[in-house]
């Protein structure tokens, strides 16, 4: 009978635990079938996409971003405070020893009341267990283990970020120079034109009206240098910041138009699901918060630790030292706690339902993503190539109006309205290009570029 009372208390506590919360229903991910907005490709998401581009400067841009931006050193600091948080989480599973050893001079009276001297020292070595019958230590090692592994996760989401941002950075300025490039071509021209203007209205050839036409013409060309140059020098100073770097210039590599686009990478919906790690991160912390609640549940049971100690007791009173030794273990089960146990468990499974859900909003953010950088991949492709065919003809017109106005068959005004045209439509194609790269570097982020999901290093499998 004896025997069966701890049987019974144990489990009349594991039924103070209750039954374990399932999840929430409405956490479940179920990855579409197919992309919308599907492309025809089979490129490989490879780790050095930005390579792909054929320009040796952004790959040194994007390696350097790599190597010394100051948000990836914070999440790598980040990753080393998680690695030791689960170092201590398994050193509790493993026994505890602990050596002490003291000495003293005493003088004391013994029996007879004659005053003694001695010198005594004593040497003892303990140890302790915990036998963790119920898996609370291992439930919290499993949550650290969860942790670390999220928080690395976590450190790979930034380096993704970072390297999306410095290709996108670099290519933005290689656009605004070819935009400066552009301006400043054609303000030589507005020059050129001026200059004409000018001799046939001195000539009589021509009306005052044309030379001022002429002259804000070129003034307005002019004017928006500035700006573009403004606009280079704040994208180089943000690119440097990126690079862990003070403000300065940035190299130039190939021409703008020379850039290589990236080729469309295939992926099917459900792989998304393993190739992002933000999606890992969220999925490691639904791991971490589900150990937490097997943790707080394993509270409700007893804990049951072994101990034991043993040493030598010396004095110059003793002919030989004494060995001393302890064995023992004790039993500490929770009774009544005033509903403590209860809310720490009701906590984890609320912690454990949000990160849950969490991961659903993670995948379907994920999945969005996608959808959305596909569409921007083949919307502004149809751009670039309707814009190419504007600019040709916008180009033809302006031949045509030059030659008119020169014979003398059309006004300036029809020339004028040519360059116009034609100076929107070579800004528009530049910004086009420079859309559809990075609509590109987008995709290739959205679909986890870069990034190698491993096993984490000091962590057991």
């Amino acid at each position: 009978m004896k025997r069966i009372v701890p049987f019974v208390t144990i489990a009349a506590l594991a039924g103070c635990a209750g039954p374990r919360p399932e999840p929430p229903a409405a956490a479940a991910v179920q990855p579409p079938p197919a992309w919308r907005n599907a492309l025809d490709g089979e490129a490989i998401v490879a780790h050095g996409w930005w390579r792909g581009f054929g320009d040796p400067v952004l790959t040194r841009i994007v390696e350097t971003a790599l190597a010394n931006n100051m948000d990836i050193a914070i999440a790598a600091s980040r990753v080393e405070e998680a690695r030791a948080q689960f170092r201590f989480a398994e050193g509790q599973r493993l026994p505890s020893l602990v050596a002490a050893a003291a000495g003293s001079e005493q003088r004391s009276v013994n029996a007879f009341g004659i005053g003694t001297n001695q010198t005594v020292g004593q040497a003892q070595l303990s140890a302790a267990y915990d036998l963790d019958l119920f898996g609370r230590l291992s439930s919290v090692s499993a949550a650290a283990r969860a942790s670390l592994l999220a928080t690395e996760a976590a450190r790979d989401t930034i380096r993704l970020a970072i390297a999306s941002s410095a290709a996108s950075g670099y290519i933005l300025l290689r656009s605004l120079d070819a935009r400066l490039v552009l301006l400043r071509d054609t303000l030589a021209a507005r020059a050129e034109s001026l200059h004409i203007a000018r001799r046939r209205a001195e000539a009589g050839y021509s009306t005052r009206l044309e030379l001022q036409q002429a002259e804000a013409e070129y003034h307005a060309t002019e004017q928006l240098i500035p700006s573009v140059e403004l606009a280079i020098s704040r994208q180089e100073d943000g690119l440097r910041l990126l690079l862990g770097e003070s403000p300065g210039a940035i190299e130039r590599g190939t021409a703008f138009a020379m850039l290589r686009p990236l080729p469309v990478p295939s992926a099917l919906p459900s792989a998304m699901l393993r190739r992002r790690p933000d999606i890992a991160q969220a999925e490691q912390q639904l791991v971490a918060a589900d150990r937490s609640l097997d943790a707080a549940r394993a509270a409700f049971m007893p804990g049951i630790q072994l101990t034991a100690s043993g040493g030598y007791v010396a004095s110059t009173l003793l002919s030989d030292p004494i060995g001393i030794f302890s064995l023992g273990g004790s039993i500490l089960a929770p009774l009544f706690q005033g509903g403590r146990l209860h809310a720490q468990a009701d906590a984890a499974s609320a912690r454990r339902d949000q990160a849950a859900i969490a991961y659903r909003r993670a995948a379907l953010t994920a999945f969005r993503e996608v959808e959305d950088a596909l569409a921007a991949v083949r919307r502004t492709a149809e751009q670039e190539h309707a814009l190419a065919a504007q600019r040709e003809a916008l180009a033809g017109a302006l031949r045509l109006a030059t030659n008119r106005y020169q014979a003398g068959y059309s006004p300036y005004l029809d020339q004028l309205d040519a360059q116009r045209g034609l100076l929107a439509a070579e800004l528009a194609l530049v910004q086009s290009r420079a859309d559809r790269l990075t609509a590109l570097i987008s995709l290739y982020q959205s679909l986890g570029g870069g990034w190698d999901a491993a096993p984490t290093h000091g962590a057991p499998g």
